[in-house]
């Protein structure tokens, strides 16, 4: 990419911001006057969720636009397919189009029959980009019965933003949510051009402010471990710990489970819910995640 793609890149930047009103991009009024029409390059940021540092560095053309980045760009910016192939062609980028669609996640039997053995506990398999790739009947108990999703919306960090359900029974949902968006920055080191981590990122920092604030502060986390207070509507509080183990295969898959100590009221709540879902009739508990 030459200086003069850079120099006309931003240039389009400005006045493609230069063109929109914070009111349609469904960000919030201020009492402060502007100096120049349109968004400013903070509200160009947040809406993309990257630093504004980041976003200033690209209207100056002292960096090159990554994949995911004007992925985001193209969302923040209202851009149509045109604007959308003339910005793709100044950062020399090829535009994201559709694609084959990628091989499934299937679950390791390893790591089925351990869902399979684990009946007081709730567990997850976890996949890229945080895709709940198979359950157990405790964790339908628990959450929600995932079987019943669409599988484009079974993912971990989409449900805990989007799900007015789940979020609520997360007692410490902003500790929760922003552990959750760290790990998911370590999976974006991992894959950064991944567009469906892309299209995730753009979804969600247009939908939710503390999704877009939390992503532009590039906090990174694995969480491997750590403590989860829910308020379940049925059983009332618990405290469970939350443990995370990855697979040595190197797939990316993870086993997330969730305990409680013997004789806890909290353990005798996930025994209650294992009871009650024993009697249920049994669903569909595993989905090859193919995006």
């Amino acid at each position: 990419m030459n200086s003069a793609s850079h120099s006309h890149l931003g240039a389009f930047l400005r006045a493609r911001r230069a063109q929109l009103t914070p009111q349609e991009c469904g960000l919030p009024e201020t009492d402060s006057a502007r100096r120049v029409a349109g968004l400013r390059r903070e509200e160009v940021a947040q809406l993309a969720a990257i630093s504004v540092d980041y976003y200033t560095r690209l209207e100056q053309g002292r960096v090159r636009a990554s994949a995911p980045v004007l992925v985001t760009l193209v969302r923040a910016l209202r851009l149509d397919d045109d604007q959308k192939r003339y910005l793709y062609g100044l950062a020399g980028r090829s535009e994201d189009r559709p694609r084959r669609r990628r091989p499934a996640q299937p679950v390791r039997p390893p790591m089925r029959r351990l869902l399979d053995q684990l009946t007081h506990t709730p567990a997850l398999v976890l996949g890229k980009r945080l895709d709940i790739l198979a359950w157990n009947p405790a964790a339908t108990a628990l959450y929600t019965d995932f079987a019943a999703l669409p599988p484009a919306r079974r993912n971990h960090i989409r449900l805990l933003f989007t799900d007015p359900a789940l979020r609520a029974m997360h007692r410490d949902w902003d500790h929760d949510a922003r552990d959750a968006v760290a790990a998911l920055r370590m999976e974006a080191a991992a894959d950064p051009d991944d567009p469906e981590l892309a299209r995730l990122v753009g979804e969600l920092s247009l939908r939710d402010t503390d999704f877009c604030t939390w992503w532009a502060e590039h906090r990174v986390s694995t969480a491997g471990y750590g403590t989860k207070r829910y308020r379940h509507p049925l059983v009332g509080d618990l405290t469970l710990d939350c443990d995370t183990w990855a697979s040595p295969d190197g797939s990316g898959q993870r086993l997330m489970a969730l305990t409680a100590e013997p004789g806890s009221p909290s353990h005798d709540a996930l025994r209650i819910l294992a009871s009650w879902t024993a009697a249920e009739p049994s669903t569909d508990r595993t989905e090859d995640v193919t995006r």
